[in-house]
């Protein structure tokens, strides 16, 4: 038999704020006849779908906010990829203790192989976790740095960047930044620098490549001195995953998961 509720108490439902518990309310009240639950566990069961309910709801709005994408995350890996990076590495990032350490991240491969699906993964497990994330595409974010120089908002642009848990910079050096870009870059990882957690993808290697996008040598050998110093290195090889995303492809459609590849040693300071 189906259990209904009632209006009176849905209506009490909506004046607390629990008009959620209505989803799983029947199904709850058909279990407890059956199974005779003593009404202190009832109640623990259905005050404990509603925090569920609030955590999804919680994380979702923070994911938005963060800018992650929301198809780019890890139960939604394809494992089939002929990805090649270390796992036992990508198994200590997830459990997300960099960003406990205020360490960095840098995510570095050609083009196409699953860096920023890394990224925006890493991103969904922080916000899930209550940490404040943005991900921002470094050549946007650039441009609206070099914007809020002109309406006087550029201290409060920067403070955005610099204030979150974790900020990801997605495309990181790929194309060349003037004097102003650079500037930028040093502020935001001088400020950033062993208090807040930075990842970067980026499609230029070695990281030494970098500095010959930026203009100020000096500033931009400071910054990537700082960055390297505190980070991990996770490098992705293999043919594009990009493919593997395409609408209509079969799920699980592809080679068995390769071997871990070669290991890079974290660099941390």
């Amino acid at each position: 038999m189906t259990e209904t509720i009632s209006a009176e108490l849905r209506q009490v439902l909506r004046a607390l704020k629990l008009s959620g518990l209505t989803d799983t309310l029947p199904e709850r009240l058909a279990l407890a006849a059956q199974t005779k639950l003593a009404y202190q566990e009832f109640l623990a069961v259905v005050l404990l779908d509603e925090v569920d309910r609030r955590d999804r709801v919680g994380a979702t709005s923070r994911a938005r906010a963060a800018r992650l994408d929301p198809t780019m995350v890890l139960e939604d890996f394809d494992e089939t990829t002929e990805a090649v990076f270390d796992r036992q590495l990508w198994a200590e990032l997830c459990t997300l203790r960099f960003i406990d350490d205020a360490h960095d991240l840098v995510i570095e491969g050609p083009v196409g192989v699953g860096k920023t699906f890394l990224a925006n993964a890493l991103g969904h497990i922080a916000v899930r976790r209550r940490y404040s994330v943005v991900m921002v595409r470094a050549d946007q974010a650039l441009k609206r740095l070099r914007a809020s120089r002109l309406d006087n908002t550029h201290d409060s642009e920067l403070r955005r960047l610099i204030r979150p848990d974790l900020l990801v910079i997605d495309d990181f050096c790929l194309q060349a930044m003037d004097g102003a870009d650079t500037s930028d870059v040093y502020d935001l990882i001088v400020e950033r620098h062993r208090r807040g957690s930075i990842v970067v993808t980026t499609n230029r290697q070695p990281p030494a490549e970098w500095l010959a996008a930026m203009a100020d040598p000096l500033l931009a050998q400071s910054a990537i001195d700082r960055l390297l110093s505190n980070s991990y290195e996770l490098v992705v090889e293999g043919p594009s995953y990009r493919g593997r995303q395409r609408p209509g492809r079969p799920a699980g459609d592809g080679p068995p998961p390769p071997q871990p590849g070669r290991r890079r040693r974290g660099r941390q300071s």
